[in-house]
């Protein structure tokens, strides 16, 4: 794989996507589950994407159930608890592993191209998120208590 425009995922809806939909967008790719204690950030998250969409901006967001069972629900009941309790308007695809054997391309990926603390490469929590700029870098690599508004900084800069 040369590029994350390369990746194919899948919609929350079933829809096969290739991120190369999203060439020349800064993209903010979160791995979200809708019981941890980080789920509030989908307001922070969904502010930053209407605040910044019509810039060329997208939250894309991938359900993950790999940590401590927080998103056990259907790809039906997270779009429906995305909507209901945080409008949530950015992509939301299909649940995904974003560690080990089974690990989604897309994952492997982020994690191949920006460590975490102390050169970690696994995803240690819910809400980890990654920055990419409209050539398709990865820039940046934030932890899951890093918030969207602490974020945008970062991403005001790229939208430039």
């Amino acid at each position: 794989m040369t590029s994350i425009y390369d990746i194919e995922v899948t919609t929350v809806d079933g829809e096969s996507v290739v991120l190369g939909a999203y060439r020349g967008q800064t993209l903010l790719i979160v791995n979200v589950a809708s019981q941890c204690g980080y789920t509030s950030q989908y307001t922070g998250l969904e502010a930053m994407y209407r605040r910044h969409k019509d810039e060329g901006f997208a939250v894309l967001a991938f359900p993950c159930d790999q940590f401590g069972h927080q998103e056990p629900g259907t790809e039906a009941e997270i779009k429906q608890f995305c909507s209901d309790a945080y409008h949530v308007t950015f992509p939301l695809f299909s649940k995904i592993k974003v560690n080990g054997p089974d690990a989604h391309p897309l994952y492997r990926y982020l994690t191949s191209q920006k460590k975490g603390i102390l050169g970690q490469s696994a995803i240690p929590w819910n809400f980890s998120k990654f920055l990419i700029n409209r050539e398709g870098d990865v820039v940046r690599r934030y932890a899951a208590r890093d918030t969207p508004e602490a974020i945008e900084k970062d991403l005001t800069g790229l939208l430039k």
